[in-house]
């Protein structure tokens, strides 16, 4: 014989309680989540779970034994075939129950319930990864422009008193301050990193350097 629950019902009797309970599953397969008091909501969560359980399995009898609780045609139908599907790979816990705060005029703790999402790993809940177009195929440079994009900036004047590397990497007649656009440093005669420094702009001075947003490189390996 089931052990009989603790504490009060919640109608005038157990036929009015299981009606309730009906009623309350069927609303939150209807619409995903409802708002109910946390009394109702904690005897309903058991009842919802037992109801996804039967719905993954799928069968005959499990759609009959639900049924006798659930009277909507309609709801049946989404149980078996969306919900149950959607939990497929989950093991259980597909409700979640939240506080909501005391009811106006009884101060009745408020609760939501709802339907948690399905595993991301879920191999049902995985949609196709949309298809890339394929990569264009990058012009070849022409001689007369420059290869490097970076270079290319320099010389349409992106850096003010700034200069772009010679074809050979050496540095163009009275420019002496190494910039690196990668970590924004530039690097003076002084630096010690000055010689492992590959330019990929040259300045001047330091204050043209700093005009166009770059930092002197400092005395720990990170501004290297």
């Amino acid at each position: 014989m089931p052990t009989p629950t603790k504490g009060a019902r919640l109608g005038g009797s157990p036929a009015h309680e299981k009606l309730i309970l009906s009623n309350l599953a069927t609303s939150l397969f209807e619409h995903g989540a409802i708002t109910t008091t946390a009394a109702k909501a904690k005897r309903l969560q058991p009842l919802a779970e037992q109801m996804i359980t039967k719905a993954k399995r799928g069968d005959l009898n499990s759609r009959r034994q639900v049924m006798k609780r659930i009277k909507d045609k309609s709801v049946v139908h989404v149980l078996f075939t969306e919900i149950g599907e959607r939990y497929a790979d989950r093991p259980g816990g597909y409700t979640r129950i939240t506080k909501l705060g005391p009811r106006k005029g009884d101060n009745a703790p408020m609760v939501k319930i709802e339907l948690v999402e399905a595993l991301a790993d879920s191999p049902k809940a995985k949609k196709a990864p949309a298809k890339k177009a394929p990569a264009k195929k990058a012009a070849a440079p022409k001689d007369d422009e420059p290869k490097d994009e970076k270079v290319q900036d320099v010389v349409t004047g992106k850096y003010d008193n700034s200069a772009a590397p010679n074809a050979d990497g050496s540095a163009p007649e009275g420019f002496t301050i190494k910039g690196n656009e990668d970590s924004m440093k530039f690097h003076t005669t002084e630096s010690p990193w000055y010689d492992q420094t590959v330019a990929e702009v040259w300045f001047k001075t330091e204050a043209d350097a700093e005009a166009a947003g770059f930092a002197k490189a400092g005395g720990s390996d990170d501004d290297k």
